[in-house]
């Protein structure tokens, strides 16, 4: 049997009490077409060389930048109205990082 736990509160999901919801997230290079990632990974490389690390680190960096990623979470329903209401946590966070 599959155990869900909610990602942001850890509070444990049971499919006979609980809702679950998943957020899918998809993070990618904004770009126009397949060339412009193409001849954008290769003027990266190309900028990365010229300074003074070894060729295999910048091409490694390159690639990360370039990568796509799909992240998913499981979220508990208290957890998911919070993220609906503020999927990027703007509001939450701003006010603690610039009160110093």
């Amino acid at each position: 049997m599959i155990h869900y736990t909610c990602d942001m509160c850890g509070k444990p999901l049971h499919p006979d009490e609980d809702i679950r919801y998943v957020v899918k997230i998809e993070v990618y290079a904004a770009c126009e077409s397949e060339e412009e990632v193409e001849e954008g990974f290769e003027d990266s490389v190309e900028e990365l060389t010229d300074c003074n690390s070894s060729e295999e680190e910048e091409e490694e960096e390159v690639e990360e930048d370039m990568e796509y990623k799909t992240l998913r979470f499981d979220l508990c329903s208290k957890c998911h109205k919070m993220y609906i209401q503020d999927p990027l946590f703007l509001k939450g966070h701003r006010s603690r990082f610039f009160n110093n």
